[in-house]
């Protein structure tokens, strides 16, 4: 058994139970998704007369009950600690607390509100969930674009070299059908 230290507060106590309790839970499933291909395993109570599950059964799978919930004290949390803040605008930055709660930046937002969220959340010292993902996508963006406006680049030097000799072609085809007709 590890050492746990003295100076853990309440929270984070509560998280460390709330993940050793889900280690322990089984997964629940729907019955007998395993079974048939039209049902999917997303849980569902049974509710038959002579349902094997409902009865709780030997041999079946395990239905969802009280006994298995986490510490009140970490129930919503996110794994970080935080209380996780969906933020769409800068307007609903001003009402979180940076001790407790950690924003996660909704996905429908443009660029340069996400731009404007997090620069609002870095001056009042706030937590974002979702930081290390844009970051990714606007480098990724970044180098896409990047690679786009080279790539237009040679495909225009090359359009126009290709232009300017289609240019000369035809001058001297001109010249060329100019003098055979005053032979």
């Amino acid at each position: 058994m590890t050492k746990r230290p003295e100076h853990m507060t309440i929270t984070e106590k509560a998280l460390e139970l709330r993940k050793r309790v889900k280690g322990r839970k089984p997964k629940f499933v729907r019955q007998e998704s395993w079974r048939y291909k039209r049902l999917r395993e997303s849980w569902r109570r049974p509710r038959g007369l002579d349902n094997k599950m409902r009865r709780k059964i030997k041999g079946w799978p395990a239905t969802v009950n009280a006994g298995y919930r986490g510490p009140k004290a970490a129930r919503g949390l996110h794994p970080s600690g935080y209380q996780e803040v969906l933020v769409h605008n800068t307007e609903e930055i001003k009402e979180i607390n940076p001790k407790t709660q950690a924003i996660r930046i909704a996905h429908a937002i443009g660029r340069r509100r996400k731009a404007e969220v997090l620069a609002t959340a870095r001056k009042k010292g706030i937590y974002v969930l979702n930081l290390r993902e844009i970051k990714e996508k606007t480098t990724e963006e970044e180098t896409a674009t990047e690679e786009k406006i080279e790539e237009k680049e040679e495909v225009k030097t090359e359009e126009t070299a290709e232009t300017e000799e289609d240019k000369v072609k035809e001058k001297k085809t001109k010249k060329r059908k100019r003098r055979i007709k005053k032979q």
